[in-house]
């Protein structure tokens, strides 16, 4: 009888052995997938405090710069926009050549074929410039031609 209860023993161990590798397999999975997960998490932290570092090592400096922007961003240029195809057909529609429109703005021809074919942009204080030219009409833009101004 004592060979049955030791077959049965050992049966009884060799299942449990068997339902144990299993549990333990999944939570050795579980496991490993959780460190990973820390660790890109400690990675996301540590490229998160370098840039917050960096933005408040820059904000002194951005500080004593956006105060000197403020000043310029008063200028009447804010807002305005510049497109190579808006400009050449604001020329074309006013008849002027690439000097005229150099004189009206105060820049050379040379500027504004530069600004048309897209080699160069202009300033924002060339943009005011534009934008006033591009409330003129015809007779205007002649009459400030023919006076120089």
């Amino acid at each position: 009888m004592s060979s049955f209860a030791d077959q049965l023993k050992s049966e009884i161990a060799r299942i449990a052995r068997k339902e144990m590798r299993a549990e333990t397999k999944a939570l050795k999975k579980a496991n490993a997938q959780y460190r990973a997960d820390i660790a890109a998490l400690k990675r996301r932290l540590a490229d998160t405090e370098r840039a917050m570092a960096r933005l408040a090592k820059g904000a002194g400096k951005s500080a004593a710069r956006s105060k000197a922007e403020a000043s310029e961003e008063a200028s009447p240029a804010q807002g305005l926009r510049f497109r190579v195809a808006g400009f050449a057909s604001l020329r074309q529609k006013l008849g002027l050549s690439a000097a005229d429109m150099g004189k009206l703005i105060g820049v050379s021809a040379q500027s504004v074929y530069h600004w048309e074919t897209g080699k160069a942009r202009p300033r924002a204080s060339q943009l005011a410039a534009i934008a006033a030219v591009r409330k003129l009409g015809k007779r205007e833009v002649a009459a400030r031609l023919a006076t120089g101004s």
